[in-house]
């Protein structure tokens, strides 16, 4: 199975950890995740189990095909999860009395169709994109740059790709290399310095981090263009020349405000006044 990253859906805002099929274009759900929902069980690992344990008595194939998944769990780690498709996670609805039920029903057709839809339009991601970030209650200014620096940055992994350079490892460290020139960090200690985990670095950067990594991102890709490397090495040199860009415009920022631009503050720190991820939870 040819799995393309985790995603969060939400469900009345309830998180359910969906893992998307790219080779068989499904997606598979955390049943855990699931059951936690329709039942509303303050331990929703102990209602799957003793829930299992019973289908699988009465013999239910739907308990046999599922599938352990990778995903994320909330200390942030991956770990293998009970996962099932639409239709097995149909069934397993049946067994659980829920006023949810017929709701969350239709919450997975939606779903599946999202997905459909965005393929055939990719501005479709986009908008929903914006409706997830609005709901972590982050401002519209800082949503604006995040999803500018989507474009951005799809953008320089084109011309990535043109260049031979191999996703994966290869992208991790043109990215690294970025990211230490103008920022003085690589990707892992600019996520230290912030407290993050395994959280998207991007998501707690302030509009003026995430414009001077756009900025990075940008003229690389203009000499890119122009340049026409081939290969990593001279990939990386561009990456370089164009972090470099990025690198003098925090000095200039740095010497005006005699503030560091890169923060150690995250999303649930910054306050929306300033134009900066919420403060969702902040208090």
């Amino acid at each position: 199975m040819s799995e393309v990253g985790n995603k969060i859906q939400l469900f009345q805002n309830q998180p359910v950890r969906a893992v998307w099929d790219e080779q068989n274009e499904k997606w598979w759900f955390s049943v855990v995740d699931v059951v936690g929902v329709l039942s509303e069980s303050v331990d929703p690992a102990a209602y799957w189990r003793k829930m299992k344990e019973r289908l699988k008595k009465e013999g239910n194939e739907t308990v046999t095909n599922c599938h352990g998944l990778k995903m994320r769990a909330v200390d942030g780690k991956m770990r293998v999860t009970d996962a099932a498709d639409t239709e097995q996670i149909l069934r397993l609805i049946q067994s659980i009395p829920s006023k949810k039920a017929e709701p969350f029903k239709l919450w997975l057709a939606q779903v599946g169709n999202e997905r459909i839809d965005e393929a055939v339009d990719p501005e479709r991601s986009i908008d929903r994109a914006i409706r997830d970030y609005r709901s972590l209650g982050y401002s519209e200014s800082w949503i604006n740059q995040r999803i500018k620096s989507i474009e951005v940055r799809k953008a320089l992994t084109d011309e990535w790709d043109k260049s031979g350079v191999k996703q994966g490892r290869e992208y991790a460290l043109l990215t690294d290399l970025m990211s230490r020139t103008w920022s003085g960090m690589n990707t892992r200690e600019y996520k230290q310095y912030k407290g993050l985990k395994k959280e998207n670095l991007r998501d707690h950067m302030t509009n003026t981090e995430l414009v001077l990594n756009m900025l990075a991102e940008v003229a690389a890709t203009d000499i890119s263009v122009v340049r026409q490397p081939e290969g990593f090495d001279e990939s990386a040199e561009v990456a370089r020349e164009g972090a470099q860009a990025a690198k003098a415009a925090r000095r200039h920022i740095e010497q005006s405000t005699g503030k560091s631009v890169p923060t150690s503050r995250n999303a649930r720190e910054l306050r929306q006044p300033d134009g900066d991820p919420p403060a969702a939870n902040s208090e």
